[in-house]
């Protein structure tokens, strides 16, 4: 038997295959591991060139004081004015006949009613001549008896034919006389009464008593002044206006306005009449405007600072005028619309530039937003952050979950 025997390099070979596999592996990973370092390095630059291209929008943050909302109310035209608040009705209280003053019952600041006696005189002279002027009736009523008496008699003697008709006539002429005498010390008589009532003097007016003239003994004569009553349940405030201004103004206008000494109180009045001229060296007109008093708070005197509402317009949305632009001639204010910028035109109607609002006709509803102040950059298409809404107090908090519950 022939014995063959394998050649002695087989084995070698059989492990040469074994490392060959895995080493082929790690060289085929590792150049693909180059290839996406190489692909990534170049498609970085790449993404950085399109970042580069477009680049991102700047977003605006509005503070408070940058943006207002547009509400709905209505929007008054005021004309300024100042002047002095004097009474409607007031009394100079004269005495009507002479005499001393027994008595005053008044004093200055005292409230007194319509018929008060405010001052009483001495009453003996004016007793002493109203009897004699009753004394004067009485002879005057005396002649007239004696002279009907004679007329009658004298009229069964006419008829008897025992004296003539000139006779009788002049008896009939006496007592037409004598009548005419009563008629006189009656008149007499009725003047003394008077004088004696005129002398309790009485407030005409009710009122506050604003100066006594006189004192108790001192003597009065006619149509001395002693006492001076005010009524202040209605004053009247007298304001001077510029005559250009006079044809804004009319009757049953409302006046607002205030003044020193009660700061946190606001007065009303109406305007009730205006007068015809101006005031002599200038070119104003006085205006008079009605103020109730109910209170009795106002005093004659006191200043007061106010404006006359001359035109009110209907609950309309009103724009402040910080907001206003003109663009391409026309009148355009910024809206922020989701977030943007949106140039809105708008119609404006009423003005008025002492508050800084206008009516807006259209263009604009209540609650929108815009831009009051002039922002560099902030355009048409820009891009904002509206600020935040200030938080609610804890109390309104608490109302607010209570509703909800």
């Amino acid at each position: 038997m022939k014995l063959e025997t394998l050649p002695p390099s087989l084995p070698t070979a059989t492990r040469g295959k074994r490392w060959r596999a895995p080493l082929i592996g790690l060289v085929v990973l590792a150049l693909a591991g180059g290839g996406w370092t190489v692909v990534q390095s170049r498609a970085k630059p790449a993404a950085a060139d399109d970042a580069k291209k477009t680049p991102k929008q700047e977003v605006f943050e509005l503070s408070g004081g940058d943006v207002a909302a547009v509400e709905a109310r209505a929007l008054a035209l005021r004309l300024p004015l100042s002047g002095s608040l004097q009474p409607l009705s007031q009394a100079t209280v004269k005495a009507k006949v002479s005499g001393q003053i027994e008595a005053t019952t008044a004093q200055e600041g005292t409230a007194v009613a319509a018929g008060q006696l405010l001052l009483r005189l001495d009453t003996a002279e004016l007793r002493a001549r109203l009897s004699q002027q009753q004394a004067a009736l009485d002879e005057a009523q005396a002649k007239l008896s004696l002279a009907s008496k004679n007329e009658v008699n004298n009229q069964a003697l006419l008829k008897q034919n025992y004296i003539s008709q000139n006779a009788y006539d002049s008896t009939h002429n006496s007592v037409e006389l004598a009548r005419a005498g009563v008629k006189a010390a009656s008149a007499q008589v009725e003047l003394a009464r008077i004088a004696l009532a005129d002398a309790a003097i009485r407030a005409p007016i009710g009122g506050i008593v604003s100066k006594r003239h006189v004192q108790a003994g001192e003597k009065v004569a006619p149509d001395m002044a002693v006492y001076t009553i005010v009524d202040l349940s209605e004053l009247v405030l007298e304001a001077q206006v510029p005559a250009a201004e006079i044809p804004r103004i009319k009757i049953g206008q409302e006046v607002q306005f205030k003044v020193d000494g009660f700061q946190g109180r606001d007065f009303v009045g109406k305007v009730a009449r205006v007068n015809p001229t101006t005031e002599a060296g200038s070119r104003a007109m006085l205006v008079y405007i009605a103020v109730a008093n109910a209170d009795g708070a106002l005093r004659g005197g006191m200043f007061a600072k106010g404006a006359i509402t001359t035109a009110r317009s209907a609950v309309m949305p009103l724009l402040p005028l910080q907001a206003l632009r003109e663009e391409q001639g026309r009148q355009v204010v910024y809206k922020v619309e989701h977030g943007k910028i949106v140039a809105q035109a708008v119609k404006l109607g009423l003005r008025n530039e002492d508050e800084g609002y206008a009516e807006v006709l259209d263009g604009l509803a209540p609650g929108a937003s815009v831009i009051v102040s002039k922002l560099d950059g902030v355009k048409p298409g820009s891009q904002v952050k509206l600020p935040a809404a200030p938080a609610a107090p804890a109390k309104d908090q608490a109302a607010m979950l209570a509703r909800k519950d």
